[in-house]
């Protein structure tokens, strides 16, 4: 019973703990979570987590640990206001993934993601095309900023004059930096040969090819070459 009144004690205290920090981090911990804020976050909520429970170690020590991981948050954030150099060690810098509609494959290499990844992003954006991106910023919180091109542009109340009514598609990308891609046509129930005889139609060469996307209502395939 002594060390139920404990962990009743100490997850109180714990929880306590947790909600004074986070009011003294800010909003930052879930608005612009990058890599020293969620390591941070894990840890802190770790050793929370572990004060709960733990009846045999003294609490303060725990307390102690959570202020430590507090208190080096505080000082990187400082930090990162005085000095743009250390801001930047820290939490990195933004990456153009895109760049004036080219798709910029270094520094997808530099940001850890791949083509797939940056499709992926730029959807959860709702821009199923990457045609219709003009800007792409990969941000030190993982987020991908988008700038569209002018005909991907938002609509406005001017231009509610005359809109086209076309059904929407998804693109398949069938073929990405020189590879073609199985899944995609098995999308398409296509194999191999009726798309090389669409890339000779396009007389496209394979392995020049940064991407290939083929929209299914127009029969039409679209040819991005590396440069």
């Amino acid at each position: 019973m002594h060390d139920l009144l404990k962990v009743l004690l100490f997850s109180s205290l714990s929880y306590v703990t947790l909600f004074v920090i986070a009011k003294l981090l800010g909003k930052k911990q879930i608005a612009e979570l990058d890599f020293i804020d969620y390591v941070t976050g894990i840890s802190i909520g770790s050793i929370a987590a572990e004060m709960a429970t733990e009846t045999t170690t003294p609490f303060y020590y725990y307390l102690i640990s959570m202020v430590i991981f507090f208190v080096f948050d505080l000082i990187v954030t400082l930090l990162g206001r005085k000095a743009n150099f250390f801001k930047r060690f820290l939490r990195g810098v933004p990456l153009v993934l895109i760049d004036r509609g080219e798709v910029d494959f270094e520094s997808l290499k530099k940001s850890k993601i791949d083509f797939y990844d940056l499709v992926s992003l730029a959807r959860e954006q709702n821009y199923f095309d990457l045609e219709d991106i003009e800007y792409a910023i990969f941000e030190t919180n993982g987020q991908l900023s988008i700038l569209p091109k002018d005909n991907a542009r938002p609509l406005k109340r001017e231009d509610f004059n005359a809109i086209p009514e076309e059904e929407a598609s998804i693109p398949n990308y069938v073929v990405v930096d020189g590879q073609i891609s199985g899944y995609a046509l098995s999308e398409l129930k296509q194999d191999k040969k009726w798309l090389k005889a669409k890339l000779q139609e396009e007389d496209a060469e394979l392995n020049k090819i940064l991407y290939a996307i083929y929209d299914e209502q127009t029969d039409k395939l679209t040819v991005k070459l590396k440069k």
